[in-house]
């Protein structure tokens, strides 16, 4: 499993990186990394196709449980996906910036 901290997803994420949220809506609307794309859990297997090959995808949620999960799935489909350590709070924590509400990265 590959698992990163909070800082190297943020140097990966100012490079352009490509980041899934796969908490609910809900939760997403309440604060989210800026520019990660809402791919709730129970619909990233049906949109894998929508997720890029040839570059990691760093996949968020509220703490770190669920994206660890979803980064072993996506892995094993050939995804090189890496988990967000601490997830979403551990990022806000980190004095990170968070987007509350409607944004235009929501899929």
């Amino acid at each position: 499993m590959r698992e990163v901290s909070t800082q190297a997803f943020a140097s990966a994420r100012a490079d352009g990186a490509v980041a899934i949220d796969v908490r609910t809506p809900g939760e997403y609307l309440a604060g989210h990394v800026p520019g990660a794309r809402l791919m709730p859990m129970d619909e990233v297997f049906a949109r894998t196709h929508e997720l890029p090959r040839n570059a990691p995808v760093f996949v968020l949620c509220a703490s770190g449980a669920r994206s660890l999960t979803v980064a072993d799935m996506l892995n094993r489909l050939g995804v090189d996906a890496r988990s967000v350590a601490g997830g979403t709070a551990g990022w806000e924590s980190a004095g990170y910036p968070v987007v509350r509400g409607a944004a235009s990265d929501v899929a």
